[in-house]
Order: structure tokens, then C-alpha cells, then sequence
């Protein structure tokens, strides 16, 4: 069992590699003209089976999946499993503003994360999941006719790339078989890079080249409870509570200015500062779940969260407030605000034993989601709105298997000149399961 444990761990790691090398190859992991403001996108967490379900999470216990929403459901395990979940997804946007329609398709992995036992009904678990993604690129063309009579024609465009990760260690334990406690270590790191340029056709004028490069590190902790209730048979009910505290950032933004004639540059504007000394930072949240399960057949849950970003310092720094593509001219307005989410997800297992029919022993699931996001575009919320499917289908033996979930959604909407994102997101997880320290018995 443990050269099967090592060779499932060397799998894991070498699929990251190769799928890494591919997604990073000049792709976004996220593509949105709403990710100009701040840190971009925040990505909605969990492994192929949370997002399958509405990204509910708070208060599963399921002791076939990792749920890492809550980190007091690690617990939720056989006393022996080695757990694995490597997740990628791709995501297909149609945008539209007024008359104007595009589309855009990008690629990216969301999670790798490994659990595994540490004594009696107590785990551990360990992960790298996106935070958030940066992923725009837009242009347009002067058309003031007394401004090209004299200089020629202009082209403003702007562009951002980019992505926050979360790294997390993290531990829980169950008291009275009932109560389930779990703290977490969330370290934040990313880089994220903001252009704008102002071109020249006419060669007489220099063309400008101006932007923002962030470096973002954080430390901050996430702690979860869950209490499981019977109520008869095989019914039970559980409650869950997350809290993920406010992260102060570090890291440094670096903004310049060049002018560029030909082959030369001169530097308009050089100027690095210190994230720290400008009090940037990501907005705590709080968490609530309730659920109902009917043994490993079937359960339904709800969820709900709040998380505070009014006091993120982003409209006040360069880099984390819009960026224009045209210099003098009224921009979009974006402010940081408080989000929410709520979310509905159920799961149905017809016959998880069933040794005839194989589409009897697959987890099939749905759900539906309402996030408002922490931003507002010159006073409107951008809120996000969707439904998904999915289904796990079993793969050799214990718990090992392959996710399958569809996101049909759509954020904003197209009044008061608002960009409407219709998309389609499919999730792939790979769920690996293996037992440790068991002894092979001969006879």
C-alpha cells in the first residue's frame, strides 16, 4: 500500500507540472474587464465536488471527498485514507456592451491539495488553490477630429495579467463524535502587472507607456467548527461556521512612466512603494452552513457569506484602482464594498453498492449561486448568478474517482452601459483515495 501511496503522490505532482507548463504558456487564468479593479477576480474556492454543487462547502462532511471551505471537515475522513484532489477548469465568456459583443475562452488549474491522518480523529491537510486572477485586454481609437488634425491617429489601450495564490496548512479534530474544530495558515502570494499605452502614428510624437507592477504577500488564519446532530435513522443535520481574518498585505507596487521615440526611452516617472505604509488589504469573512444528510445516499445544504472589503485601501493606490486607457478623460469608478453569497447545493447516490449497474454508484449533483461582488462599478453592484450540474463516476477501488461539473452563469447585466459576461465553466477533479499504515494479512 505505500508504493502505491508513493506512486499516486508522484502522479499528482508530475500531472501539476505538465498541466502548469501548458496553462501558464501565454494564457489567463481568469478574463473579465471587471478584474481591472483591485486584485482582480476573486475565485470562487472548492474542489470539483463543492463546485458542482453551488460551491457549498461549510457545512459538508463527506468522508470521500476533501472539503477544504471548512477546515474542520478534514476530520471527515477514514481513520487510515490518504486523500488527493488536482482540479482544472475552462471557462467560455460571451461579453456584450450595448451593440458590441466578444468572447473569450481561457484555462486554469484551481486547486492541488493533500490530506492524510494524524492521530485518532485528527487530520491534516495541505493545498495551493488561485486567490484571485487578473486577465483583461482592451484598446480604442482617438475619433476628436481637432485633436488627430493635429497629431495624427491615436491608439489607447490597456491590458492586465496576473495571479494571487493561497497556499494553506491546515488541521482539525472531533470531540464527542459530534464536534468538529479546525484551524488554517493561509499564505498569499502573487504578482500582478497593469499596462496602459498611449501610441502615436504620427512619428513627430512619443508615444507613453505607463503602468503598475504589484508584488502581493499575506499572512492570515481561517478557523471552522462543525456539529453534527442525529435525527433519526440514518438523517443528520449539521451546522458549520467559518472565519477567515482580514489579511494586512506586504509586497511593493512599482509605477512608471516612459516616453518612447524610436529606438530611445526616457523615464517620465519612477516611483516603488510599500504596500505596508499604504494599509492594503483583503477583507475578512464570515461563513455559515446548514445541512442534511441522509447517510451517504443523498444530502442538500445552504450556505452564506459576508466578507468586508470597504476598508482595502485599493481606490486610494495606484495599481489596485482602475486604470485608463485614456489620460484627462472620465473614467470608470470602481469602489470596494461589502459581498455576499449564497449558495444551495444537493448530491443523490442511487445505489452507491450496486454491482450491476455502474451509473447507479455515481454521485450526481446540482446547485445554485447569488454572489454579489466586493466591488461596485460607479454605484452599481456587479453581482454573479448561476447554476451547476455535476457527477463523480468511480474509478478502480475505495473512494478514487473522476469529477465532472458544468457552471452555466452570468455576471452584471447590460443597463447603464455595464458589460453583461454570459459563460460556461467546465471543472475536471481528479479524486485519488488510498490506504495507509494497513497491515496485508496472509493466511
Amino acid at each position: 500500500m505505500m508504493k502505491l501511496a508513493h506512486k499516486t503522490v508522484l502522479f499528482v505532482f508530475f500531472m501539476t507540472i505538465c498541466v502548469l507548463s501548458f496553462a501558464q504558456d501565454g494564457t489567463y487564468g481568469a478574463y473579465s474587464p471587471y478584474s481591472i479593479y483591485g486584485v482582480g477576480d476573486i475565485s470562487k474556492e472548492g474542489t470539483a465536488y463543492n463546485k458542482s454543487m453551488g460551491g457549498v462547502g461549510i457545512a459538508t462532511r463527506n468522508r470521500r471527498f476533501i472539503n477544504y471551505l471548512n477546515p474542520a471537515a478534514v476530520t471527515a475522513r477514514d481513520s487510515l485514507a490518504f486523500m488527493a484532489d488536482f482540479g482544472i477548469s475552462e471557462k467560455n465568456t460571451l461579453y456584450r456592451q450595448g451593440d458590441i459583443k466578444s468572447a473569450k475562452n481561457t484555462f486554469n488549474i484551481y486547486d492541488l491539495i493533500l490530506s492524510f491522518p494524524i492521530w485518532r480523529s485528527s487530520a491534516f491537510m495541505v493545498g495551493i488553490t488561485p486567490f484571485s486572477d487578473v486577465g483583461y485586454d482592451f484598446s480604442r481609437v482617438e475619433t476628436d477630429k481637432n485633436i488627430i488634425g493635429n497629431t495624427g491617429n491615436i491608439t489607447y489601450s490597456s491590458y492586465g495579467k496576473g495571479s494571487v495564490y493561497q497556499a494553506f496548512i491546515g488541521a482539525g479534530a472531533t470531540f464527542w463524535k459530534r464536534l468538529s474544530v479546525g484551524a488554517e495558515m493561509i499564505y498569499y502570494f502573487g504578482n500582478i502587472d497593469k499596462v496602459t499605452n498611449m501610441d502615436y502614428t504620427n512619428s513627430s510624437y512619443r508615444s507613453v507607456n505607463s503602468g503598475h507592477d504589484l508584488t502581493v504577500r499575506g499572512v492570515t488564519g481561517k478557523f471552522g467548527l462543525q456539529y453534527e446532530q442525529r435525527l433519526g435513522g440514518n438523517v443528520s443535520m449539521i451546522v458549520g461556521a467559518t472565519y477567515r481574518m482580514k489579511t494586512n498585505v506586504k509586497g511593493y507596487s512599482t509605477s512608471y512612466r516612459f516616453a518612447n521615440q524610436s529606438s530611445v526611452s526616457d523615464t517620465l516617472s519612477y516611483r516603488v512603494d510599500t504596500l505596508a505604509q499604504n494599509n492594503i488589504g483583503f477583507g475578512d469573512e464570515l461563513g455559515v452552513g446548514l445541512s442534511i444528510k441522509g447517510g451517504e445516499q443523498w444530502s442538500v445544504e445552504f450556505n452564506y457569506l459576508r466578507s468586508d472589503w470597504t476598508k482595502s485601501g485599493f481606490e486610494s493606490v495606484g495599481g489596485f484602482s482602475s486604470v485608463s486607457s485614456r489620460p484627462n478623460t472620465q473614467n470608470a469608478v470602481f469602489s470596494s464594498t461589502v459581498s455576499q453569497s449564497f449558495r444551495v447545493g444537493f448530491e443523490l447516490v442511487p445505489n452507491r453498492n450496486d454491482i450491476r449497474y455502474y451509473f447507479k454508484r455515481c454521485s450526481y449533483r446540482a446547485g445554485f449561486y447569488y454572489d454579489k461582488s466586493y466591488y461596485k462599478l460607479n454605484g452599481e453592484n456587479v453581482n454573479n448568478m448561476g447554476i451547476t450540474i455535476g457527477v463523480t463516476l468511480p474509478v478502480f477501488r475505495w473512494y478514487n474517482g473522476i469529477s465532472i461539473g458544468v457552471d452555466f452563469g452570468q455576471r452584471a447585466s447590460t443597463r447603464n452601459n455595464m458589460i453583461r459576461e454570459q459563460y460556461v465553466m467546465f471543472n475536471l477533479g481528479f479524486n485519488i483515495h488510498d490506504i495507509w499504515f494497513q497491515k496485508t494479512q496472509y493466511h
